[in-house]
Parts: C-alpha cells; sequence; structure tokens
C-alpha cells in the first residue's frame, strides 16, 4: 500500500471544491455518472480498431447499487478501467482529467465525444462521503488497484482483486445531520429520479435493482370470475434500466409524430395544454447544438411576478447542465419553455458553472431569430393561435419594447397587435400602415381603460369622424412602447389627446388663430382660476360635439401621468395639460357673451374642467365645489 498526499494545496483546494463550485449535493451522482460513461466512450472507441475488446456497444452499461445497511452507494462501469499509473495521476492530482488528455489526443476523430474534461467532477462525492474508493483494472491489464481516500488528507493505493476491466466506485456516506439527510441517496426511487432528472440521455444503460410488484408464479388466472387478492401478489427485486439513453431531440423529425412532442412538453414542462408551437431545429456552423422549443398556450399562474424564473434546460452532450439557462432566452421571449443541447460548450470546472462565452452568445442569438421567425408564421398562417398567444403574452412583448431604451423594438415590432376601430379587431402595426390613406400623417391612438371609454373622448370622435383608423391602447405599457418605437413605417405616432394633433386644414388653422387671439383676454381669467392645473386654455375646432376637452403638451401624456402615479417612488410625474374649448360649441358663445364678467368665467372654467377631467376617466379634485356651482347654475 501506498499513501500519498494530493498534489494541488489539497485541503484548501478540496474545500473550495466540496463547499462552494456545487450548489447541490445531489449533483454528484451526475458527476459520477458521465465519468461512468466516458469510461465506457474511451472503451468502446478502442474496440472500433482492436478486435480483442470483445464489448459491441449494447454491452456497455453502468450499473448502481445501494446497500442501506453499510451505508454505501456504487457506480459501476465496464470501461476501459485505469493503472496504477492512472489513478495516481488522474484522481491524485486535483482538476487533473484524463477525458481531457483523451481528447485532445483523439481531437480529428469524430466518434470521440466524452463529457467530462475538467477532472474536478469526482471530487463532488466527498460532498456526501466521508470514504470514497475506486477499484479499478485497466483494459489489457492483469492486476487491479484499489484507490481509497478520506478526504484531504491525501489517499492510498493497493492492489486489489477485480475480474473484470472497468472502474467501481463506492461512496461510504456521511451520517445523517439536522440539516442534510445524506441516506437519501441510498433509496432507489430516490436515485431513480436523479438518473432521469440529470443523465437520462447518457447513452448507455444506467442499471439498478429496484423491487417491483408482480403476480406469483403458478397463479391461473384464466378463470372468467379471477379477481387478484393481496396475497396472489409478491416483491421481488428486478434490475431496472433507469436512463432512456436517445434524447427525443437527437432522432430524426420525420420520426417523431405530433403527439409524442406535445407528450413530451406536458411531461418536462407540467403543463396540462398543448403547447401552440413546437420548433424542432438543428444547427450547426459557428453554434452547433439542438433545440426543442415550445410556445404554450397559456401564461402560467405566477408569469407576470417577481417569482417567475425564465430560462430553458441546458445540455451538454445529453447531461443536463442547468434547470433553467436564462442567459439563453431575452426577457421577451421568456415564456418560450424547452431545451438547448450543445456539444461546443465551454464549461467551467463543475459543470454547473457555465463561462459567459461567445458560444453561448451565438446559442442565444439563434434561438431568438428562430423564436421571432416562428411568431411571425404563426401570425401569417394561424391568425386564432397568434391571438391566443398575443392575449397570454402579448403584454411581454410591449414590455420588451419598451426595455432597454428601445434597443429590441426592430425584433418586436411587427409581432405586437392592437385593438382597432376597424371592425373592431386587433390588427398589427402593418396592417395598420398598409391601408392607411396616403393623406394621413399619423398612426393615431389613444389610451384608455376598455374600448367603450376611449370611444367616448372627443378627440376620437373627431379622428374618426376624419375617416382614421384609430388604435386602442387599453394596457399600461402600450404608450410607454409606442414611444420608444416613435415611427413605424417612417409615420409618426399620434396621441389623439395630444396638442399638436395635426387635422385641421391651412385655413382651418388661420381662423382658429384669429380667435384665440381675440379672446386672450378669456382665457387669461380662465387659466387664473385653474391656477396650475392647466398651462393653457384656448378654443380648439378638433372637436365634432362635445364642447372641451384636455389635451397635452411634451412628452408624458394624461394617460401616462395616471400610470406612473400609480406607481411607488415614480414622484410627482405630471403632464402639461392644455384646456381645449371646442370653438363652435354653444359654450363658446356663452364664454363669449360673459367676455367681461371674471366671476362667471371663472366658474365656467372650474366646471368645464371638470368636465374634461370626468370625460377623461380622471377624478374631480374638488368635487364639493363642482357641486356647488353646479346647484348655483341650476338654481338661477
Amino acid at each position: 500500500m501506498r499513501t500519498k498526499q494530493f498534489k494541488a494545496e489539497s485541503k484548501k483546494l478540496m474545500d473550495m471544491m466540496i463547499n462552494s463550485i456545487y450548489t447541490h449535493k445531489e449533483i454528484f451522482l451526475r458527476e459520477l455518472i458521465s465519468n461512468a460513461s466516458d469510461a465506457e466512450d474511451k472503451l468502446y472507441f478502442r474496440s472500433l480498431t482492436d478486435q480483442n475488446v470483445g464489448l459491441a456497444r449494447e454491452d456497455f452499461k453502468i450499473t448502481i447499487s445501494a446497500d442501506k445497511n453499510a451505508g454505501t452507494l456504487t457506480i459501476a462501469d465496464n470501461g476501459v478501467g485505469m493503472t496504477e499509473e492512472e489513478l495516481d495521476k488522474n484522481l491524485g492530482t486535483i482538476a487533473k482529467s484524463g477525458s481531457l488528455e483523451f481528447k485532445k489526443a483523439n481531437d480529428k476523430n469524430e466518434e470521440i465525444d466524452v463529457i467530462g474534461q475538467f477532472g474536478v467532477g469526482f471530487y463532488s462525492a466527498f460532498m456526501v462521503a466521508d470514504k470514497v474508493t475506486v477499484e479499478s483494472r485497466a483494459y489489457g491489464a492483469d492486476t487491479a488497484n484499489r484507490w481509497t481516500s478520506s478526504g484531504a488528507d491525501g489517499y492510498t493505493i493497493e492492489p486489489c482483486e477485480k475480474a473484470d476491466v472497468g472502474s467501481v466506485v463506492t461512496l461510504h456516506l456521511k451520517a445523517d445531520t439536522e440539516d442534510d439527510k445524506y441516506s437519501e441517496f441510498l433509496d432507489a426511487y430516490r436515485i431513480s429520479a436523479l438518473v432521469k432528472k440529470y443523465s437520462d440521455y447518457i447513452r448507455y444503460p444506467i442499471v439498478m435493482d429496484m423491487e417491483t410488484t408482480k403476480l406469483k408464479e403458478g397463479i391461473d388466472t384464466s378463470a372468467e370470475d379471477y379477481k387478484p387478492s393481496d396475497d396472489d401478489y409478491e416483491t421481488v427485486i428486478e434490475p431496472r434500466t433507469l436512463n432512456s439513453m436517445i434524447p427525443l431531440w437527437k432522432k430524426n423529425k420525420s420520426e417523431i409524430t405530433k403527439e409524442q412532442y406535445n407528450a413530451f412538453y406536458k411531461d418536462n414542462f407540467f403543463d396540462y395544454e398543448d403547447p401552440l408551437v413546437c420548433v424542432h431545429t438543428k444547427t450547426e456552423g459557428s453554434a452547433t447544438f439542438s433545440a426543442l422549443l415550445y410556445i404554450p398556450a397559456h401564461a402560467p399562474y405566477d408569469y407576470y411576478t417577481k417569482n417567475f424564473e425564465k430560462g430553458l434546460k441546458l445540455y451538454s452532450k445529453g447531461v443536463l447542465i442547468s434547470e433553467k439557462c436564462g442567459d439563453l432566452l431575452p426577457d421577451y421571449f421568456s415564456f418560450v419553455k424547452g431545451l438547448v443541447d450543445s456539444e461546443d460548450l465551454s464549461l467551467n470546472i463543475s459543470r454547473e458553472m457555465l463561462q459567459h462565452d461567445r458560444q453561448l452568445q451565438l446559442i442565444a442569438r439563434t434561438i431568438e431569430k428562430k423564436i421571432k421567425s416562428e411568431l411571425t408564421k404563426l401570425l401569417e398562417n394561424d391568425r386564432e393561435g397568434y391571438e391566443k398567444f398575443y392575449k397570454a403574452f402579448g403584454t411581454q412583448l410591449k414590455f420588451g419594447i419598451y426595455n432597454d431604451y428601445g434597443a429590441h423594438k426592430d425584433v418586436l415590432q411587427d409581432l405586437i397587435l392592437f385593438p382597432s376601430s376597424n371592425e373592431g379587431k386587433l390588427v398589427s402595426l402593418k396592417e395598420y400602415a398598409d391601408r392607411m390613406p396616403e393623406s394621413q400623417k399619423a398612426i393615431y391612438y389613444a389610451c384608455g381603460e376598455t374600448k367603450e371609454k376611449i370611444d367616448m373622448l372627443p378627440q376620437a370622435e373627431a379622428v374618426k369622424d376624419k375617416g382614421y383608423e384609430l388604435l386602442y391602447f387599453t394596457d399600461q405599457v402600450d404608450e410607454f412602447a409606442i414611444k420608444m418605437l416613435m415611427s413605424y413605417n417612417e409615420k409618426p405616432f399620434a396621441n389623439v389627446c395630444a396638442d399638436d394633433l395635426d387635422l385641421a386644414t391651412e385655413e382651418e388653422k388661420d381662423a382658429l388663430k384669429k380667435e384665440n387671439e381675440a379672446a386672450k383676454d378669456i382665457f387669461t381669467t380662465m387659466k387664473e382660476a385653474l391656477g396650475d392645473a392647466v398651462s393653457e386654455v384656448r378654443f380648439t375646432g378638433k372637436l365634432k360635439n362635445h364642447p372641451v376637452c384636455l389635451t397635452s403638451e411634451g412628452g408624458i401624456s394624461l394617460e401616462m401621468e395616471k400610470v406612473l402615479g400609480q406607481m411607488p417612488g415614480a414622484g410627482d410625474v405630471k403632464a402639461r395639460v392644455v384646456m381645449e374649448i371646442n370653438s363652435n360649441h354653444a359654450i363658446a358663445d356663452k364664454l363669449r357673451a360673459d367676455a367681461n364678467d371674471a366671476q362667471a368665467l371663472e366658474k365656467y372654467a372650474k366646471l368645464l374642467y371638470a368636465e374634461a377631467r370626468l370625460i377623461e376617466g380622471m377624478s374631480v379634485e374638488n368635487p364639493v365645489e363642482i357641486a356647488a356651482l353646479i346647484n348655483e347654475l341650476l338654481t338661477k
């Protein structure tokens, strides 16, 4: 027996790996299975040129066994094995990878596809075990050796008896504590679940003896009135293959039915409804990966909450690296579920820690383009399906335009829809722009709680009376998103409640200008009565039947003021408000008639301002005063 020390500042580095690198203790099983798979890959590769190996691909397997009495968990393989020198070199030097050296030596051979390349995964075993032994016999060797370690203090290597080629890793699990139940890793069903979660697509069978209930031999079940009783059954131990081995996404699309795609989605992403869209893609070149992406038919219950976590499952060579890799999806496509499997990712020390390298960014950009392409096809070819999707996730697309100062507007602008005055249907910006009259100068919209309330706005009536289509913005984010777009197809967006709405002819503008100049003293008196509530009072020619409206100047509209006012910490954000009075309404004649009665003008100003606020869906600031003024006028 030889006792040796680790070769890399052992205790400090070992403690760091055990306590810092891995987030979850259960990861150890994935790492040891991946190492076993690599060992079998190496021997299989050798069998392609060495007939003496005597094993076909189907002969390789990984065996897991648990001994609850002894407190040990064993992972065995019939792979290439290790010599005494290799045990010393690969396991005696922390972060030394035999798989990496094998990969480099055979880099030009396409058959090589080993998983582990950093030599750290093996030491994850010490997160759950206080002693680890490895018994290994290398292919072509006559003897076997046992490597034993209880942690950072060092290890021993000694000869042992082992009849077959391969390695057996035995973990002597730690005793349970109040916080950690290490004995759970001796439960066959817990092990089965972990294999299914992390190593389901390892290419070799992962086998474990499992309890199963079956009918006893000799039971006659042929009688028509036979009904089985509990006594007819017995519990037996039988070997069971825990992994499915061949990932669905690595099969040819022609071999997979729609029902299989949908079943995979519901089983793996816990949905009760079939997805709207399934995307199965394989990309080669600068970013080589397979992806299986799903667009759900409805939003998860927590989708629009801070608890929702975006991300795709990330695999490397069929081994689960991350349950939810958020870096693969932009926030505006966070509703997408699915997975990515890449053989080219740079993994940093442990398979949990991805380097944020160019490869990951290339995959993310490719996925973004694919999602947009599929949504565009859905919009063009299945309008009903797209509108169902949009009802669930449209708000997220609009937030995507608004966020990052409009950096992603080109990606998203053709995917958003708005209710329209044209037959009351949802329309895209492209559809709106394509049917605009040549004379129309802008894309018109109005904001409000509902389409019905928007239709009551005096300004909306005026725009529709001109024959222009109107977009209804009923979501709080709508106008914020449009402010980031600024224009579409070189046509600016115009809020019908803004002061710069240009619907009049030059003659109408000149006539209105003269009317406002003539009524200058009237408006000065009314403005003083309203104080800072408005920046200006004036006549307008854009109203049809209504006497008054409020418009806004500058970048903050009245609707934006309402939205921002509901947000904590937003401050006192105010729109610059103008009260506009219909110059053709009888109210305007009344104001002109009472031009020299300052008290009357002050009362009219307050009443008209209150009316305009109510029309806009805003509260009246002093309802008692307004009620008194109404009563005064009614009793004259």
